[in-house]
């Protein structure tokens, strides 16, 4: 039996033990009772930004590592500590209204999925999912359950991609026929795989790290607690990390579904490590704010991206670290860097100004925040706002299991480099029946 049924059958077990909780999705007390799972940086992070809502209470916090709890668990002193998240729900899931998943990428989903079979609301880090197969039921089971779903792309709530999203849509460049966007970060390993093993630090439940994925001996410096995202069983590389990030704004601007077609350009397969550097290329179906067809571009790692005219700026100014192009069939362009950056037009080689006033007469996409520290809350307040029943999110998982689909599908195709993949949406499967072993775990 693989590991992943094996721990399949296992949490099966453990839900066996537990009665799925009323269902109730807009919570009826004044405070929000928050379980926080996975307290890595980012997991820290995403824990004082939902915790600086006045609404919120901070029943439990949970992770693997009991170095990790044992660091916090004197700021947020009522909470419960636990280092098995079915144990937590198992002892205290009736005290819990909603679930922040800030664990590696692969444990998104099994954290997820049985918060939300538990009726609990869930805030979950990007990228939604390590497979597409659990994208699509974690889509499926909040429809379902009419839960509220938040994914954790803090940048979605920000001024400067709410202005770009409306500028492209009132027509800024008129039907954009292509988009490129880059990241030089390199959450990718092209190294081989690490022999031997190292003793597993103390206070680390490597057992409960694996979780579903394959078992492997604990090495120090490749997984816990930085290194996972270069490893193709436990994250997603660059794509997963900055992709979902910048593809963001273009891809909910252009309101786009799922690709035609996915290439990826680069080195070959290692079954352990994500390639260093990726160039990727889609082609998606018409929609109203696009040619008949689009073609996306993404590159990542050491020099991306590649140099070419279509992302040559007016007075050799240098282009952004980070960013997308959007790219007009009359020629005009939006450049949108990465991040906390003003939109920039550009028109016959040069920048011109942009009367925001136009665009966004009632002042739609807000006002810009002072600082990252400034605006991060947002998109976490958000989420608490809509579980109270004041507001609905913005980046729920009927909107970002999609965007997750199209950045995983960029990650299989980095297992046939330089090979068209067709992608049959409906049915979620490609033509080339060898792609769809790497749909699921």
């Amino acid at each position: 039996m693989k590991r992943r049924s094996f721990i399949k059958t296992t949490v099966a077990g453990s839900m066996a033990f537990l009665l799925p909780f009323p269902s109730r999705a807009i919570v009826t007390g004044n405070k929000l009772r928050i379980a926080q799972v996975g307290l890595g940086g980012q997991g820290l992070s995403d824990l004082h930004d939902i915790a600086s809502h006045p609404d919120v209470e901070v029943v439990a916090l949970c992770d693997v590592d009991a170095n990790k709890l044992n660091e916090i668990k004197n700021t947020y002193a009522n909470a419960q500590t636990f280092t098995d998240y079915k144990e937590m729900f198992k002892n205290i899931g009736g005290s819990i209204d909603a679930v922040v998943v800030s664990t590696t990428d692969h444990a998104h989903a099994p954290v997820s999925l049985m918060a939300m079979e538990l009726n609990k609301n869930v805030y979950c880090q990007k990228p939604l999912t390590h497979y597409i197969s659990d994208s699509r039921k974690m889509d499926a089971v909040a429809a379902q359950k009419k839960l509220v779903t938040q994914m954790g792309i803090q940048v979605h709530s920000f001024y400067e991609y709410k202005l770009a999203t409306i500028l492209i849509q009132k027509g800024i460049v008129g039907k954009v026929k292509k988009v490129i966007a880059w990241s030089p970060k390199v959450w990718g390993y092209d190294g081989p795989a690490p022999e031997g093993s190292d003793p597993v630090p103390e206070g680390l439940n490597w057992d409960l790290w694996l979780g579903t994925a394959r078992k492997r001996p604990y090495k120090e410096g490749f997984y816990h607690p930085s290194n996972w995202r270069k490893c193709i069983d436990y994250g997603c590389g660059t794509l997963g990390d900055m992709g979902v990030h910048i593809f963001d704004t273009p891809y909910n601007a252009l309101q786009l579904t799922v690709p035609l077609t996915v290439k990826n350009s680069c080195r070959q397969p290692t079954d352990f490590g994500h390639p260093e550097k990726n160039h990727v290329s889609y082609t998606f179906p018409e929609t109203k704010y696009t040619a008949q067809t689009l073609e996306w571009v993404w590159y990542d790692g050491e020099g991306a991206p590649e140099a070419q005219d279509e992302l040559i700026l007016p007075g050799g100014e240098k282009l952004p670290d980070q960013g997308a192009m959007f790219i007009g069939e009359n020629g005009q362009r939006l450049l949108l860097p990465h991040f906390m950056k003003m939109p920039k037009l550009i028109v016959d080689g040069a920048f011109r100004e942009i009367d925001i006033n136009k665009y966004d007469p009632d002042g739609k996409a807000g006002k810009p925040a002072a600082s990252y520290e400034e605006g991060s809350p947002k998109h976490y307040h958000e989420f608490v706002d809509a579980c109270l029943g004041r507001t609905k999110c913005s980046a729920p998982f009927s909107y970002s299991a999609k965007l997750t689909e199209v950045i995983l599908l960029g990650v299989i195709a980095a297992r046939f480099p330089d090979e068209t993949l067709h992608w049959d949406g409906k049915n979620a499967r490609f033509k080339e029946e060898k792609a769809n072993a790497y749909l699921a775990g």
